[in-house]
């Protein structure tokens, strides 16, 4: 009789193990792909328009750029940038937007918010306290040094 208890008592152990195991019905979607499918959007795309050139950048992930990409989705906006010290051009924001500011290091192709007021487009390198806002896609400093050219220039910013 005992052996019976144990052999019963094993056998209701294993049943309760598959069935805490069990595979979901076919019928049923995983709650994990309702989730990947909002991993899988694309990544907001920024247009940069200079001197016959037009630059695609992706906008980072943060509240700047979420803020900065509801701005242009009401409309294209042209901005006069300045050179500073042979390594950006700068342009001042028609208002300011939010900050996410952290000691970084910047590189050619890199577009920066400055002070929640300003833009800054990097064709070289510099490191402060910034927020990104997005990279341009595919460019190096040298191309970037061509387009930009010496002095002014009008940059016109929307997105895709």
């Amino acid at each position: 009789m005992r052996n019976f208890v144990l052999v019963a008592l094993f056998f209701l152990v294993a049943c309760s193990d598959a069935a805490s195991h069990s595979t979901q019905p076919e019928n049923q979607t995983p709650k994990s792909s309702a989730s990947s499918s909002a991993q899988t959007e694309a990544p907001v795309k920024l247009k940069i328009h200079v001197n016959d050139t037009t630059f695609t950048a992706t906008l980072e992930e943060n509240s700047s750029a979420k803020a900065f990409a509801e701005f242009l989705a009401q409309g294209d906006m042209t901005l006069d940038m300045h050179d500073y010290g042979s390594f950006e051009k700068v342009g001042d924001l028609p208002r300011s937007f939010p900050r996410n500011d952290k000691q970084i290091d910047t590189d050619a192709g890199d577009i920066i918010l400055y002070q929640g007021s300003s833009i800054t487009i990097y064709y070289d390198k510099n490191s402060w306290n910034f927020t990104r806002l997005a990279r341009i896609d595919n460019v190096n400093k040298k191309r970037l040094q061509q387009i930009l050219g010496k002095g002014n220039v009008k940059a016109t910013f929307s997105v895709e």
